[in-house]
């Protein structure tokens, strides 16, 4: 077997257990985006260019929200601002890589294929390691898209009076459960919580999502120092 198509089969196999939640997310995508107004055309159109979970629900929340198309850009590229660390992570691996090549490995690098990608590169220094991050990535596209669409078919048929929005929250806390071990993320959790809920309202240009964003982080920062002070 070729050893290109060995390591991307390795990535596609690596990644796999964590596409379990990534299905519900696509699913809810489709379907709020069908039920907040989107066509399907431009609900496909919105997942194949943001491409990323989260970043497509805060979309759809502030979208249904009526915030400004400025708040709505800046909170998605705040969200999406993650994937900065992983692509400078994971560069000096992708620096014999020809520009077009690296152009792909970016737009696959997602959470999930970040994660197995950037353990298995530590590992291992073969010169086609890189198709484990390609395998990993592309394993979460089609999965994502393939759910979105079942969102978009799902979205025609479920009655509008149903209010599927509170599946976004009750999906993002069964991804935390395992956070909750902690009590330090248990506090980041509540502020960043309370103060998206109470700025909803009194955070100018709906820009709640980034303020309680950076509160999170300033929070979690201060905690993890003082955490270190007193071991």
């Amino acid at each position: 077997m070729d050893n290109k198509f060995r390591v991307f089969l390795k990535g596609i196999f690596d990644v796999s257990p964590l596409m379990i939640p990534v299905v519900p997310f696509g699913l809810i995508f489709g379907v709020l985006s069908i039920d907040i107004g989107f066509s399907p055309i431009e609900t496909m159109g919105m997942s194949l260019i943001v491409f990323g979970g989260a970043s497509q629900i805060v979309l759809l929340q502030l979208f249904s929200g009526g915030a400004s198309s400025l708040v709505i850009i800046s909170s998605v590229g705040a969200v999406n601002s993650r994937h900065l660390l992983y692509g400078a992570v994971v560069s000096e691996h992708l620096s014999d890589l020809k520009l077009i090549w690296k152009i792909v490995i970016s737009y696959f690098l997602v959470d999930q294929a970040f994660a197995r990608s950037n353990e298995y590169f530590k590992k291992n220094k073969d010169k086609d390691k890189y198709f484990h991050l390609f395998g990993g990535g592309i394993t979460c596209w089609v999965i994502w898209q393939t759910t979105t669409f079942l969102g978009i078919v799902l979205g025609a048929f479920i009655p509008e009076k149903l209010g599927l929005s509170f599946a976004v929250p009750l999906t993002f806390l069964a991804l935390l459960v395992n956070d909750f071990r902690k009590l330090i993320n248990v506090i980041v959790i509540i502020i960043s919580g309370l103060v998206a809920t109470f700025g909803f309202n009194y955070v100018p240009y709906k820009a709640y999502v980034i303020v309680a964003g950076v509160t999170a982080l300033l929070t979690a920062a201060i905690l993890t120092k003082l955490n270190k002070k007193n071991e």
